[in-house]
């Protein structure tokens, strides 16, 4: 017997299933990927007030000691890929930052959450500021959606699929490879990611199902494009991969009491 291909995440826990550090291993495993992992943060959904978000945080020495247990397990020529998720304080940001700069790392996955639901304002704007300093330099590839990608390259605004273009170029002067995500965002039929490989841009396009956002998205997104990396999948392939998947999943979403529905990446 061999071990399967291996990737580590480092996420947020969120307690219905529909995103976060559940998605990620359900993600991973669906794709043959065997996972291990640090949580960062708790998000627990608040039913009795419109399903808000209650957010905490992990203790740093906590976060240290669960990235430790998980680089001990495999060496870096069997776990040599990491998706970096919702980190959610400057604490956070620093103590992964650290840990992770510890250790030689293939491919670097980075969801670049930017909007800590849940805190004051002053402290999600902190938590950024630490996640593009920190973090986004160890990236080999990232996520963003169009928030994200719009803050990221510092545009006033992403409005048709030649600004998210234009942004992803622009994060590419700091990151290898960029997908940024159009989703449902923008105007069209089709729901239409772009890469930007340093040379040229690739768009993956499906037919939108429905107009609303589907919670898990897009952090399945980032996690099956992490487990194919994992898998030694070449990059444009590993986003069409994921693209599929999701585009999948949203199709045959999970419907519960929440708000809003959520991917099954098991379709």
């Amino acid at each position: 017997m061999t071990n399967p291909p291996i990737a580590m995440v480092v996420a947020g826990s969120e307690a219905t299933g529909g995103a976060g550090f559940q998605v990620d291993i359900k993600t991973f495993q669906q794709l043959g990927v065997y996972g291990v992992g640090t949580l960062t943060c708790i998000v627990a959904f608040d039913p009795k007030n419109n399903w808000g978000h209650r957010f905490h945080p992990v203790d740093p020495q906590i976060l240290e000691e669960q990235i430790e247990a998980a680089l001990a397990c495999h060496d870096e020529t069997n776990m040599d890929t990491v998706k970096i998720g919702m980190l959610g304080t400057p604490t956070t940001v620093d103590t992964v930052a650290k840990a992770l700069s510890n250790r030689k790392w293939k491919n670097v996955v980075l969801d670049p959450v930017l909007i800590c639901k849940g805190q004051e304002p002053g402290a999600a704007l902190d938590t950024d500021n630490a996640l593009r300093q920190q973090i986004l330099p160890l990236a080999t590839v990232t996520t963003p959606n169009v928030f994200e990608a719009k803050t990221l390259a510092g545009m006033d605004a992403i409005e048709t699929i030649a600004d998210l273009e234009a942004a992803a170029r622009k994060i590419g002067e700091s990151v290898p490879y960029v997908v940024a995500k159009g989703g449902v965002e923008l105007p069209g039929e089709d729901a239409i990611d772009v890469l930007w490989d340093g040379k040229k841009i690739t768009r993956y396009c499906a037919k939108k199902i429905g107009n609303e956002r589907v919670s898990g998205a897009g952090c399945t997104l980032a996690a099956a494009i992490t487990a194919e990396l994992a898998k030694g999948t070449d990059i444009h392939d590993a986003v069409g991969a994921a693209k599929e998947l999701v585009t999948r999943g949203i199709e045959y979403r999970v419907k519960a009491h929440t708000p809003f529905d959520t991917v099954w990446q098991g379709a």
